[in-house]
């Protein structure tokens, strides 16, 4: 059974499940899953906007540069732009 399978038969035992709930249940239900899926949108734009920004280092520039070059790990062929 794929995840997807999974997610389905779990998503029709809950709705059967819910058929017996009363209107006002099922109101709060969805007022609860409302909040999960905006957390869930919130948490996707925070982790979107959390992978922009600075490189954290309290060295200069230069010297960034200069330890990527003397680790000798540094791939110095040239790359022509057409």
């Amino acid at each position: 059974m794929s995840v997807k399978d999974a997610e389905k038969h779990i998503v029709n035992a809950y709705s059967k499940l819910f058929e017996s709930l009363s209107f006002v249940s099922k109101k709060k239900l969805i007022e609860i899953l409302s909040n999960y899926l905006n957390q869930e949108k919130d948490k996707e734009t925070v982790d979107f906007y959390s992978s922009f920004g600075a490189f954290g280092s309290s060295k200069s520039a230069e010297e960034i540069v200069d330890e990527i070059k003397s680790s000798g790990k540094f791939n110095s062929k040239e790359i022509i732009m057409e």
